[in-house]
């Protein structure tokens, strides 16, 4: 199993052995152990120009995920490649939901991986009511499963804070 992980962002540390256990920890569970996965952490402005090159959107998002295999297979077929596809994830979005919510931005990427993976795995709460239940249960039992969901993000005052 490969992650490759790309943070743009630059007030805060991401733990990244910790991000990427829990990255192979969502993959083990759905089943992908041995898949690759990108993951990318970008800011509003570069999420905003993605969903409206890909999804036709003027706005950012929270993530976006991209399937490899979708775009070089017909449905059914072995797989061609280990990669499993792109997980993009919007770090200001994710920090203005958690808030909104009462969660932890740990919670809330944890959430916000386990959603775009399962888009690679084929779910989609688009399509109609019945899938997005059957999602929304796979995401809650994903969630039940990394909980407690591990200390991923430090953003850099907290850091200089510690430091002291």
């Amino acid at each position: 199993m490969a992650v490759y992980l790309r943070v743009r962002l630059t007030r805060l540390v991401i733990r990244r052995a910790t991000l990427l256990h829990v990255v192979e920890r969502v993959l083990s569970a759905v089943g992908e152990s041995r898949s690759e996965l990108s993951l990318e952490l970008i800011g509003d402005t570069r999420m905003r120009r993605l969903n409206r090159e890909y999804r036709k959107k003027d706005r950012s998002t929270d993530v976006l995920a991209f399937s490899i295999r979708e775009a070089v297979m017909p449905r059914g077929m072995r797989p061609a490649t280990e990669m499993l596809g792109d997980v993009v994830i919007s770090f200001p979005t994710a920090v203005r939901q958690a808030k909104e919510a009462g969660r932890s931005i740990d919670d809330e990427l944890a959430m916000l991986l386990v959603h775009g993976v399962l888009h690679l795995c084929g779910y989609d709460h688009e399509r109609n009511q019945r899938e997005a239940a059957r999602m929304s249960r796979r995401e809650r039992a994903l969630l039940h499963l990394l909980s407690p969901v591990p200390h991923i993000v430090m953003f850099h005052t907290e850091r200089q804070t510690r430091g002291r």
